[in-house]
C-alpha cells in the first residue's frame, strides 16, 4: 500500500482571505498532509504558471522566500508546489492558486480624493458616480480604491465586493490603505457605470472623553478610486476619481456616525443610480483633494459580515419597552425586513446589557448607539452600512403592529462583523462554566477586531488602546489568524512613534487630546507585540520591519530611567483595573505603578535584545544585553527585600517578578510560595488588573503551585474570572465586577461588558492546562506539556498552526492520566508527560498513559475550630461558608474580614463573633452536614 502525502493549502505572505502579494517578493506558505509518520520535508518546488518551476532545497514549509522574478504591479499568475519527503516520496501538485498582485508602482497612484462639494453639514453622507466606454472586451481589470472615511464601490448595480467599512481604520494623517479587487467579471464592451457609497467612519468622528470628543482628521468624507483595466487586444484603460466626477446628497442614508448610528429613509433609494445611462443631471460636480498621503495596498483582511444571529427572545421592560434578546453579546448591526407606512420611523437603541429589566445604557456614555429606519410604504429591508454596535440587546420603538416572537424571529436578524480572519485554535474541558469563559475570549476577540485591535466595541470611545493588545496578543494569535491584522497595525504604531520622539502612545491611531506621553505596559506594545509574531508566526519580516520601531521605545525608555535604570515618579496606568481600585479610580492599584513601570523596561529591553540577536544586529544585541542585566539589577535593589518580598505584597508584583524573570531560581522560588500565600490569603480569588492577570497564572505554575491556580481559575466569587459566567456573562468584561451581584451596573463611569484584556487566560489554558505551546518560533517544534489541575476530568485544544492540524490534551480516569497529541507534518514535538517524563516524537497521532501526579487526600472535617486558611483550603466548605454566611448576615457580610483575608491565624468561629450565636450555630450546622455527607460518600 502507498503511502498518501500531498500538500493541503498554498498561501501567498499573510491573508488567509486569497493569493495576495502586497509585495514584489511575496513569501510563499504551504502545509501537508500524510500518513507517513514522521513525514519531514526535504525539498520542494513551486511551479508558476504552469510553467516555470522553481526546486527548493530546503525543509522549510512556511514563509519561503519568492523564488522568482519580483512580481510586476498588476500581475496575475498561477502557483503550484510539491514536496518531496525524507521518505523519498513526492506529492502530487498542489491545486492551483490564482496569484494577484495588490502593489502599485512607486508614482503609479495618481487618483486625487473627491468628495461632495457643497455638503449641508459635516460628516455628510453621499452618493458619487460616474460612467466610461471601454469599447472592447474585458481581459483583467482591478480596482484600486481607498477613502477618507468609509465608503463602497458599485460597479454597473453591484458591490464590487463584501467588504465593509472600507478602508477601515488607520493613521490616516501618516498612513493609508488601498484595496486591490479583481472586477474583471462586473465590466462589459461598451457603456459602464462606477459609483461609490460615502460616509465619514472614522475620518469625521469626534473623539475625546466627558462630553469634550472634537473632530481629528476632517470634516467631510472622500474617496479616491483608480481602475486599471486590460482589454482582450492588450489595450490598458485608467480611470481615477477628479473633476470629472459627479456627487449629490442623495440615497437612504442621510447621517451616519460610527459613535451615533444610522439614519437611513428607504423613500430616498434610487434604483438604477450606479447604471450607465443614470440622469445625473441634477447632480454636482465634485470638489478635488490632491494633498494627501499615497496610500499603499492593504495587508490584513477586510472587515466583512461573519455571522449572523436569531432573535432569542422578545421582553417586555417594566416600562413597557420592547427589547429583543440575541442570546450573545456581539458587534454589528441589524437587518430589518417590514413593511408600514411611508415616513413611519423605526427606532433601535443597542446595549450590552439590561438593568433592572430596562436598555443599560449608561455604559455607553455619550455614544447614542441608535439606528432610525424611515420606511418607503413598501417591502423595505434595512441594514445600517457604514457603522456598527456592541450589543446584545436592541429596544425597537415605532413597529408597525405587534412585535411579537414569532414576527421578530422572520423580521429582524443580527449580523456580525469582524475583521476576516481565520479561527485557527479551540479549547474544551470537563467544566462547562470554563468552556463558557473560553467562548466569551472569542466572542470578545471577535467584535473587538474590527479593523485594528480596539478597547471596547460599544462606548464613545472603541480606541486601539495599545495595553490591551499588549497582554491579549498571545491569545489573539492561537485563537485567530491575526498576523496579517497586527501587522498592519504595527505599521500605524511605528508611524505614530515616529510623529513623536519613538514615544508610543496609549492608542494608535493617535486621536486623543491627552495620553501622548509614555505610559508602562501600554507602550510597550511597539516590543511586545512584534515578538508575539515572530513567536507565534515566526513573522520575522515583521520583526524587521519594526525593529527600529521597537530600539526606539527602548530608547525611550532608558532616557525616562535615567542613570538608575528606574522609571520613577511619572504619570502611569500601573496595574489597571485592580479588583480592589476604586470604581472612580481604576489606576488605584495595589502594586506600586513604579514598580510595574520599572519592570516593564526590563521587559522591553530584554525582547529588543532577542530581537538584535535574530535579525543579527551584534553590537545592539551587546548593548542591549548590557542594559537589561542593569535595569534588572536595579529593579531588585530597589523593589526587593532580601527574604524574597517585593515592597508592594501583591499578586501582581511577584507575578512580573517570576514571570519576567526579573530574579535568580532561589528568589523566584521564594516569591512563587508568597504569590501563592497571597491568592490562598484572598480565598483563591483573583487580585489582579491589566497588567498581572495575563501572567498571573504562569507565574502559580512555573513556580509548582498548580493547585493554586486551578482554584484560582475555577473560583465563582467576586472578582474572579468565572464570576461573570455565572452572571450570564457571554463576552469578556472590563471590571471584573462590571455587573453586581444585584444586577446593578458597576456604578464607575468607565464599564465595559466587552473587553478582552482579561481574556489573556485562554493563552494559558490553550499552552499549560491542554498543553499545547510553539516550541520554536511559528510552531515548527512543539511543546506538548499539558499540567492536568483539580477540578477537571479532560482538557484539550486544537490548533491551525503554520504547518497543519496540531491537537493536545488529556484525560483523567482511575488514577490514570491518558495524554494525546497530534504533530502536523514537517514538525517535531518536545513532549512532557504529567509526572516528569520527557521524549521527542515526530508528525503522527501520539497516546501515553501514566499515573495521575494529582493527590486527592480524603478532606478533614471542617469545623467552626478550622482556621480560615484551612476553610479557604477546602473548596467545597468555603463554598458552604461564604453562601451560608451571606445569607445571614446581609449587609453586614462586607464587614467579615473573612470575606478578605483567609489565614490561619484566626479560626472560622472568631470571625463569626459579629454574627448572631443563632447564626454561628446555622454555619456550624451546615458543615457538619457537609461532613456527614462526605463520610457517606466514602
Amino acid at each position: 500500500m502507498s503511502n498518501y502525502t500531498h500538500v493541503r493549502e498554498l498561501r501567498v505572505e499573510r491573508r488567509t482571505d486569497g493569493a495576495y502579494a502586497d509585495t514584489p517578493t511575496p513569501r510563499l506558505s504551504w502545509t501537508v498532509e500524510s500518513d507517513v509518520p514522521g513525514w519531514w520535508q526535504a525539498g520542494a518546488e513551486v511551479r508558476l504558471d504552469g510553467e516555470h518551476v522553481a526546486r527548493l532545497d530546503t525543509d522549510e514549509s512556511h514563509f519561503v522566500p519568492w523564488p522568482f522574478d519580483a512580481l510586476a504591479p498588476h500581475a496575475r499568475h498561477t502557483l503550484e508546489v510539491r514536496v518531496t519527503g525524507t521518505d523519498g516520496g513526492t506529492s502530487p501538485w498542489s491545486a492551483p492558486v490564482a496569484l494577484r498582485s495588490t502593489f502599485l508602482a512607486d508614482g503609479e497612484w495618481t487618483a486625487p480624493f473627491v468628495g461632495l462639494a457643497e455638503p449641508p453639514a459635516p460628516a455628510t453622507p453621499g452618493l458619487l458616480r460616474t460612467e466610461l466606454d471601454l469599447g472592447g472586451e474585458v481581459a483583467s481589470a482591478t480596482l484600486y480604491a481607498s477613502a477618507h472615511g468609509v465608503y463602497q464601490v458599485e460597479i454597473n448595480g453591484q458591490d464590487v465586493d463584501d467588504a465593509v467599512l472600507k478602508p477601515g481604520w488607520t493613521a490616516y494623517q501618516h498612513r493609508l490603505v488601498h484595496e486591490a479587487t479583481d472586477v474583471t467579471a462586473l465590466l462589459r464592451p461598451g457603456a459602464n457605470a462606477v459609483g461609490v457609497r460615502l460616509a465619514g467612519g472614522w475620518w469625521t468622528e469626534s473623539y475625546g472623553f466627558h462630553g469634550e470628543a472634537r473632530p481629528f482628521y476632517g470634516e467631510q468624507p472622500a474617496v479616491a478610486l483608480q481602475l486599471h483595466v486590460v482589454l482582450t487586444d492588450g489595450t490598458t484603460r485608467v480611470l481615477t476619481t477628479g473633476p470629472d466626477w459627479r456627487g449629490a446628497v442623495a440615497g437612504p442614508v442621510t447621517a451616519s456616525g460610527i459613535y451615533a448610528g444610522e439614519r437611513i429613509d428607504a423613500r430616498r433609494a434610487l434604483p438604477g443610480w450606479s447604471l450607465p445611462g443614470f440622469d445625473d443631471s441634477a447632480w454636482s460636480p465634485v470638489r478635488t483633494d490632491d494633498d494627501a498621503v499615497v496610500p499603499e495596498p492593504a495587508l490584513a483582511e477586510p472587515v466583512r459580515r461573519v455571522d449572523e444571529l436569531g432573535v432569542q427572545d422578545v421582553i417586555t421592560t417594566p416600562s413597557g419597552r420592547t427589547v429583543l434578546d440575541f442570546g450573545q453579546n456581539l458587534v454589528g448591526r441589524l437587518r430589518v425586513r417590514v413593511s408600514g407606512e411611508a415616513g413611519q420611523v423605526i427606532t433601535l437603541r443597542h446595549a450590552e446589557v439590561l438593568e433592572h429589566g430596562e436598555l443599560g445604557v449608561r455604559p455607553l456614555r455619550h455614544a447614542e448607539a441608535t439606528d432610525r429606519l424611515v420606511l418607503s410604504g413598501g417591502q423595505d429591508v434595512f441594514e445600517p452600512e457604514f457603522t456598527f454596535h456592541g450589543f446584545r440587546y436592541a429596544e425597537v420603538d415605532g413597529w408597525p403592529g405587534r412585535l411579537d416572537p414569532a414576527t421578530a424571529r422572520e423580521a429582524v436578524t443580527a449580523v456580525v462583523i469582524s475583521s476576516d480572519m481565520r479561527r485557527t485554535g479551540w479549547f474544551e474541558c470537563s467544566d462547562e462554566r470554563v468552556n463558557r469563559l473560553h467562548e466569551n475570549v472569542v466572542w470578545g476577540m471577535r467584535g473587538n477586531f474590527v479593523s485594528l485591535p480596539t478597547d471596547c466595541p460599544q462606548r464613545d470611545e472603541r480606541l486601539g488602546w495599545t495595553g490591551d493588545i499588549q497582554v491579549f496578543g498571545p491569545t489573539a494569535s492561537y485563537l485567530y489568524d491575526s498576523d496579517a491584522f497586527l501587522a498592519s497595525w504595527l505599521r500605524d504604531v511605528a508611524a505614530e512613534q515616529a510623529a513623536r520622539d519613538g514615544v508610543c502612545p496609549i492608542v494608535v491611531p493617535f486621536v486623543l487630546p491627552f495620553g501622548s506621553q509614555p505610559a508602562a505596559a501600554w507602550g510597550d506594545a511597539a516590543t511586545v507585540v512584534p515578538t508575539t509574531l515572530l513567536e507565534r508566526f515566526a513573522d520575522r519580516r515583521a520583526l524587521a520591519e519594526q525593529y527600529p520601531s521597537m530600539r526606539a521605545w527602548a530608547d525611550v525608555l532608558v532616557g525616562l530611567s535615567g542613570e538608575r535604570l528606574l522609571w520613577e515618579g511619572m504619570f502611569q496606568f500601573g496595574d489597571w483595573l485592580d479588583p480592589d481600585a476604586p470604581p472612580d479610580d481604576p489606576a488605584g492599584a495595589k502594586t506600586d505603578p513604579d514598580i510595574v513601570a520599572s519592570a516593564y523596561v526590563v521587559r522591553s529591553l530584554q525582547l529588543v535584545t532577542a530581537a538584535a540577536h535574530e535579525l543579527g544586529d551584534t553590537a545592539a544585541a551587546a548593548r542591549y544585553a548590557d542594559l537589561t542585566e542593569r535595569a534588572r539589577q536595579a529593579w531588585v535593589r530597589e523593589y526587593t527585600t532580601p527574604s524574597g518580598r517585593v515592597v508592594s505584597d501583591a499578586q501582581t508584583a511577584y507575578a512580573l517578578a517570576i514571570a519576567f524573570d526579573l530574579v535568580d531560581d532561589a528568589t523566584r522560588a521564594v516569591m512563587g510560595d508568597r504569590l501563592a500565600w497571597l491568592v490562598r490569603r484572598a480565598g483563591y480569588r483573583i487580585g489582579t488588573g491589566f497588567v498581572g492577570t495575563p501572567i498571573v497564572q504562569d507565574a502559580l505554575t512555573s513556580t509548582g503551585h498548580t493547585d493554586v491556580a486551578a482554584r484560582l481559575l475555577l473560583q465563582t466569587g467576586v472578582p474572579s474570572w468565572l464570576y461573570a459566567v455565572t452572571m450570564g456573562a457571554t463576552t469578556v468584561w472590563e471590571r471584573w465586577d462590571s455587573m453586581l451581584p444585584d444586577g446593578s451596573i458597576n456604578p464607575g463611569e468607565m464599564t465595559s461588558f466587552n473587553h478582552y484584556a482579561f481574556g489573556a487566560v485562554a493563552d494559558w489554558l490553550h499552552r499549560t492546562v491542554a498543553g499545547l505551546a510553539p516550541g520554536t518560533h511559528g510552531y515548527r517544534r512543539l511543546r506538548v506539556a499539558p499540567v492536568p489541575i483539580a477540578g477537571l476530568d479532560h482538557a484539550a485544544t486544537r490548533f491551525e498552526s503554520p504547518y497543519g492540524t496540531a491537537e493536545a490534551g488529556w484525560t483523567a480516569r482511575d488514577g490514570q492520566v491518558v495524554v494525546r497529541a497530534v504533530v502536523p507534518p514537517n514538525t517535531r514535538a518536545e513532549v512532557l508527560l504529567p509526572g516528569g517524563d520527557r521524549l521527542e516524537v515526530g508528525a503522527g497521532r501520539h497516546e501515553w498513559t501514566v499515573a495521575d501526579p494529582r493527590t486527592r487526600p480524603a478532606p478533614a472535617p471542617v469545623t467552626l475550630g478550622s482556621t480560615l486558611g484551612e476553610v479557604a483550603d477546602d473548596a467545597e466548605a468555603y463554598a458552604l461558608v461564604q453562601a451560608t454566611v451571606e445569607e445571614l448576615a446581609g449587609r453586614r457580610t462586607s464587614a467579615l474580614r473573612s470575606l478578605r483575608e483567609w489565614t490561619d491565624q484566626r479560626t472560622l468561629e472568631e470571625e463569626l463573633t459579629r454574627l448572631a450565636p443563632a447564626a454561628r450555630e446555622r454555619v456550624g450546622a451546615a458543615l457538619e452536614v457537609l461532613s456527614s455527607r462526605r463520610g457517606s460518600r466514602s
